[in-house]
């Protein structure tokens, strides 16, 4: 008897569904094919086992599953669970057969029929809705997560024989319901972190108040123990809260991923992603042979976080000179090539030199003449010139420490920061893909960055000293802009110019001397 079901494979950040098709016939054998991988031909060991285990028997004839379409590689354990319904309904087993092309099952199963999580569940509850599917069959884990896919009945269960049941009276199981807006509204006034915790800083704090108000790249030079991973986690207190596509865009990448823990549904913050200096260049920009996102989209809508900036190996950085310009990445591989959305800021923390001590004010650099330019150089130019901010970051003093004044809270700064961004969105309202002045391309400086003529001096003189490429005279105009925006002035000033070159003074030529 041939029967079909329905699953779905994740590529990228998208998922297609796939025919299950199932035939016992005469013969002997059991063949899986429409290119499977290692992964889906070994679960006809764990489908067998689940049907034994659970009072049902498997056919000892011949069973043929086919994939299809077949010119589409399959691969991961989520397919055990519609190759068992397949085949209990091709053997008769399951009396309810028209019941099984309502729903797309997904699930990975255990030896004794116990149902295990999988990756890309909404995504795959947002391809079901689009393609008229009436439910979703996934294990409990997954269920919220999909679930907040509206217009779509979705179905956690924990082990075979609740599959079994549902399919033979659909209307005796309660589909999950997740209350997505109002959950997500409420888990966004709950912060862990928050600037008032950090005394001193003033000036480290103004230049991540515009970074998160311009949507700039940043970088904090500074000597151990002087607050710069401190204050670095702390950025995403002070960003824009995410509207519910960017949580769902966000949700989706980390879903794919496997990264969202159980019975989660929208992430409701902005990621802030750290990877370690041994991290390779596959793993930050995402690969394998079935691509998966790597680091820099997982920091998709919120920061990505690089500390101790020279350490990381010089091929892991430039591989990001791409996306941040281009704020995605196209990971190619012999039959494919998917697009991972990277729209992320990037943030990152160095010390000075390797001893770390540098212009430090009160303690003296040991490197031998030359390190400091070198130990620099590792960070290639083109790179540098794609951070916006560079910025000094000196110890705090022990008044500062101890004192009684209390520092700024996070939804005071972020306040003035979402003004700012509000002036940006009604710019560039007509220009769809771009909302803040980072984005900004060369013939939208002209039009907006326009100067007036102390402005344009101050400007010139300070490319002619600085030895400034193009680029940080365009990273220049864009600071220029978000600090007139945090101002609420309609023109760029000179005293806004001065402050955007004092965040361009540690490129490399001035700080090694």
């Amino acid at each position: 008897m041939l029967v079909k079901t329905f699953g779905s494979a994740v590529y990228g950040i998208e998922a297609v569904t796939i025919s299950i098709e199932i035939n016992v016939t005469l013969g002997t054998n059991t063949f899986v094919v429409g290119l499977p991988d290692n992964a889906v031909k070994e679960s006809i060991l764990r489908v067998e086992s689940a049907i034994k285990t659970n009072g049902f028997y498997m056919p000892r004839t011949k069973i043929i599953v086919n994939l299809a379409p077949a010119d589409i590689r399959k691969s991961g354990s989520a397919f055990d669970l519609p190759i068992a319904i397949g085949i209990l309904a091709a053997t008769e087993q399951l009396i309810n057969v028209s019941a099984i092309s309502e729903f797309v099952i997904m699930g990975e199963l255990g030896l004794d029929g116990s149902i295990q999580p999988i990756k890309g569940a909404l995504p795959i509850a947002i391809t079901c809705r689009r393609e008229k599917f009436s439910g979703l069959i996934l294990p409990q884990q997954n269920a919220r997560e999909a679930a907040m896919v509206n217009q779509l009945q979705v179905y956690g269960v924990n082990h075979l024989n609740e599959v079994m049941q549902l399919l033979e009276n659909p209307g005796q199981k309660t589909p999950v319901s997740v209350q997505t807006r109002e959950e997500f509204l409420e888990a966004q006034q709950h912060a862990d972190l928050d600037f008032a915790e950090v005394n001193g800083q003033e000036n480290i704090k103004r230049a991540l108040e515009i970074t998160a108000a311009g949507g700039h790249n940043a970088i904090l030079i500074g000597p151990p123990g002087s607050g710069k991973t401190m204050l670095a986690k702390r950025l995403p207190t002070i960003l824009p809260p995410l509207t519910l596509n960017e949580a769902l865009e966000t949700t989706r990448i980390h879903s794919v991923a496997g990264r969202l823990p159980h019975n989660a549904t929208l992430i409701n913050k902005r990621p802030f992603r750290s990877p370690h200096h041994t991290i390779s260049d596959m793993a930050l920009v995402g690969g394998g042979s079935i691509p998966q996102p790597g680091e820099i989209s997982l920091a998709h809508n919120g920061v990505l976080f690089l500390d101790e900036l020279p350490e990381f190996k010089r091929t892991v950085l430039e591989v990001m000179r791409q996306p941040l310009e281009e704020r995605k990445i196209t990971i190619s591989r012999a039959r494919t090539a998917l697009d991972f959305p990277a729209s992320f800021m990037l943030l990152a923390a160095m010390n000075p030199c390797p001893c770390g001590f540098f212009n430090h004010p009160a303690k003296n650099c040991t490197c031998a003449p030359g390190i400091v330019q070198k130990y620099l150089n590792k960070i290639s130019g083109p790179l540098l010139d794609r951070i916006d901010l560079h910025v000094e970051v000196t110890p705090v003093i022990f008044s500062e420490l101890t004192g009684t004044q209390r520092p700024e809270r996070s939804a005071e700064i972020r306040k003035r920061v979402i003004a700012a961004r509000q002036l940006q969105e009604t710019r560039f309202q007509a220009l769809p893909g771009i909302y803040c002045n980072a984005q900004m391309n060369n013939r939208l400086l002209k039009d907006i960055c326009q100067l007036t003529t102390p402005g344009h001096q101050l400007l010139k003189t300070a490319m002619e000293k600085l030895n400034l490429s193009a680029r940080a005279y365009e990273r220049i105009l864009k600071v220029s802009r978000t600090i007139a925006d945090l101002g609420n002035s309609p023109g760029i000033l000179p005293e806004h110019i001065a402050e955007a070159i004092q965040y361009r003074s540690l490129d490399r030529e001035n700080w090694a001397g």
